[in-house]
């Protein structure tokens, strides 16, 4: 880069630097607090009410932040929350489900994905696609899938705390997408919660999403807390829901739980240390 750069192109870099120093501020300090109001964010900060206005914006654009629009709250989403413990434990997720994957592979045969919440999607972080001989899709690691039309987002939805259910919500009902308005309807989406609740599991069967497949999804948790979907996806024309349940369900939660049980040892001994 030229040392000299000019005065005018000088001051933009200045500028640049400033509102991300700014922006980053306001994601410490509503991080801290848990969730704030532009103005009280301006007053806490010292920084100028429209500034603040503008960086929310930004922030919220890029999925670091959400607002209620019934509250006026902000608050800091799953994504930025990325930036810290969240991709290690992401990590972690990948690094223990990959070996379960491989042991369970050649006896479940349909391909299995493990996906982790970001941005108003569950992303897949770890799958069998590319070695199933039964899956129909590939490169499917990091694909983004839709919260209410898929069983890995209906499981996240289900097991999650009502905050961070209805910030999710929020943030889906703001993007507006065509194809998640009929899941939003409140009788639709209770009904979809309620049976997450009773099977303790999630469904899709019935062409919401690449209709030539179904799935189910179990939670994996941490210290109580969901921090990944483990699905298992079938062609529908193969198998019935019930009979994907009879021989899929069991061996889903067996790796569900074997995930489970190294991560809550890793966060008993992070807790002793």
């Amino acid at each position: 880069m030229a040392l000299d750069e000019g005065p005018e192109r000088n001051g933009e870099a200045r500028d640049a630097v400033r509102a991300l120093t700014r922006g980053l501020s306001i994601l410490r300090h509503v991080n801290a607090v848990g969730e704030a109001r532009p103005g009280g964010i301006a007053r806490a900060l010292g920084i100028p009410r429209p500034t603040v206005y503008r960086l929310l914006q930004t922030l919220e654009e890029q999925g670091y932040v959400v607002m209620s629009p019934t509250s006026n709250q902000v608050r800091v989403t799953r994504l930025a929350a990325s930036l810290g413990d969240g991709y290690a434990v992401t990590s972690r997720i990948c690094q223990v489900a990959g070996p379960l994957f491989g042991e369970y592979a050649p006896r479940i045969v349909w391909p299995l994905d493990i996906s982790v919440y970001e941005n108003a999607a569950m992303v897949i972080q770890e799958t069998t696609h590319g070695r199933s001989p039964l899956s129909i899709d590939r490169g499917m690691t990091g694909c983004r899938l839709p919260m209410l039309r898929t069983s890995a987002g209906r499981c996240y939805l289900g097991h999650c705390d009502a905050r961070e259910r209805d910030l999710i919500l929020d943030h889906i009902r703001r993007l507006d997408d065509p194809e998640d308005v009929p899941f939003l309807d409140s009788r639709t989406l209770g009904g979809l919660l309620r049976d997450v609740a009773a099977r303790g599991l999630a469904v899709r069967d019935a062409g919401e999403f690449r209709p030539q497949t179904a799935s189910i999804a179990v939670p994996v948790m941490v210290s109580g807390t969901i921090a990944a979907s483990l699905s298992v996806i079938w062609i529908r024309s193969a198998m019935t829901l019930d009979q994907a349940l009879a021989t899929l369900e069991a061996p889903l939660r067996q790796i569900a739980a074997r995930i489970s049980a190294v991560l809550d040892t890793d966060s008993a001994d992070r807790t002793i240390g």
